[in-house]
């Protein structure tokens, strides 16, 4: 029987917004469908945080509010509350851009430590998250794994972001709280999987609670992926994977032309499409070995997954899967499936007002360039507003 569709009910993707906020979505979400307005607005707004003009409670008003959850935990907790009610979970993000040096990269842990803590004393917190390069710099990641030794100092360097990876992954299992790991650029990429591997050995021996991230823009990840599921088999530990697209296409197409390797990028969207799709149908036919955080936006894939769960006999709220967007997007998706009983989680990103507007500019960059994700967010919004005039 095939899936039914759900998610052109706008009735409950915004049951959390009144006529206001639900105003306030359209008008952003017009405002990004325009590339000019973007770049122009973006240029405003790093004018005005740079000349420290009073934008804040502008920006905070308007596009914070609707892509981030507040300025701090604490502050975060409403609308962890309010989706929470509706069966969505929360991933806090503290989405500052980090510095490169040891006191951010200790700030960075203490930061991630207190978001464990704080998740672990909240039913709707199953989950925290953070980045590689939060803990270590790039640099240092990137001669890994290229294979370059270590000076001595970089050695005792490198053992420090071993033991922050180590403290951070002991402290989400001693409060059983799963710890996404992000992707990042894939020269860095093969470093961050080796110590990620290294720490699911330790710590998901009874069940995932570490989790690596698959950008299935590059097309060798399935063929890693099935090698760590072998290594991960004969240990006696489970894989956990957080499945997305990807993040970095430009940037690593560029690099691949200018040092003339072969692009690590699929040569399509639709090559990307089949091997996500790929991927999950791998990951849910393995969920006993394999738990999996389905990141996307993009229906089709949550009707693949939703429909090989049933296929395979997985229960609707089985812990090994869970699926995630972006708080602030795609609300047609996370509300919907957590009407039907999956377990699903928005990304909260948080911080304050003027540290995560690079976050935010981003955000609306890629949504310029995800053809059809702003006409489609803009279509139900008009709809949800049609059907509460009638």
């Amino acid at each position: 029987m095939a899936t039914p569709r759900i998610f052109d009910n706008t009735e409950i993707a915004f049951q959390l917004k009144n006529d206001s906020q639900l105003e306030r979505a359209f008008f952003l979400f017009k405002m990004i469908s325009h590339q000019p307005l973007v770049r122009i607005g973006t240029a405003a707004t790093n004018f005005a945080l740079k000349a420290h003009l009073p934008v804040e409670g502008l920006i905070r008003s308007t596009v914070f509010d609707h892509f981030c959850g507040g300025v701090s935990e604490e502050d975060c907790l409403p609308v962890i509350d309010n989706m929470y009610n509706k069966g969505v979970c929360s991933v806090l993000d503290y989405s500052v851009e980090g510095k490169d040096d040891e006191a951010h990269f200790d700030a960075a842990l203490k930061k991630t430590i207190k978001i464990i803590d704080f998740a672990a004393n909240k039913d709707g917190m199953p989950i925290a998250v953070f980045k590689p390069t939060g803990f270590g710099r790039f640099e240092l990641y990137q001669k890994i794994g290229e294979g370059k030794s270590l000076s001595e100092e970089e050695t005792e360097e490198w053992d420090r972001v071993v033991a922050r990876f180590d403290s951070v992954c002991s402290f989400a299992k001693e409060r059983d709280v799963e710890l996404l790991i992000d992707a990042e650029e894939s020269w860095m990429q093969g470093t961050a999987d080796d110590l990620v591997e290294e720490m699911m050995s330790k710590y998901n021996t009874e069940k995932a609670i570490v989790f690596n991230t698959l950008q299935l823009y590059r097309w060798d990840r399935l063929d890693y992926l099935k090698k760590a599921l072998e290594k991960a088999q004969s240990n006696g530990y489970k894989l956990g994977m957080k499945i997305v697209r990807g993040a970095y296409m430009e940037k690593e197409r560029q690099r691949a032309k200018d040092l003339g390797y072969d692009s690590p990028i699929c040569k399509t969207k639709e090559a990307t499409d089949v091997n996500f799709d790929t991927t999950l149908s791998f990951i849910l036919e393995n969920v006993k070995d394999i738990a999996v955080f389905i990141g996307t936006h993009n229906e089709e894939s949550c009707y693949l997954a939703m429909q090989l769960m049933k296929d395979l006999n997985i229960g609707i709220s089985d812990e090994n899967v869970w699926f995630g967007q972006l708080y602030g997007m795609s609300d047609h998706i996370s509300f919907n499936l957590a009407q039907q009983g999956f377990n699903v989680a928005k990304y909260v990103p948080f911080g304050p007002v003027r540290d995560v507007m690079p976050y935010l500019i981003r955000r609306a960059e890629e949504n310029t360039s995800v053809a059809g994700q702003t006409s489609r967010e803009l279509n139900l919004l008009s709809q949800e507003k049609q059907r509460r005039k009638l």
